[in-house]
């Protein structure tokens, strides 16, 4: 069974990569981010590369505006 859970960026990078925290804008790390398999099974790697799909996107947006 799938377990889906929204949760912030900021949670995800203070659990598995706190040393990332202040490499992060605020709006960065108030993102909303869709787990699938839910918060607890959340690995560094997987983190790491939320938090550079995170990055880009705000990049995206950021030229857009």
């Amino acid at each position: 069974m799938i377990h889906v859970e929204t949760v912030k960026l900021s949670r995800i990078v203070m659990k598995l990569t706190p040393e990332l925290h202040s490499f992060l804008k605020p709006g960065e790390l108030d993102s909303d981010i869709v787990l699938m398999n839910g918060f607890d099974a959340l690995l560094e790697e997987d983190a790491i590369e939320i938090i550079q799909f995170s990055i880009s996107q705000h990049q995206k947006n950021a030229y857009l505006q």
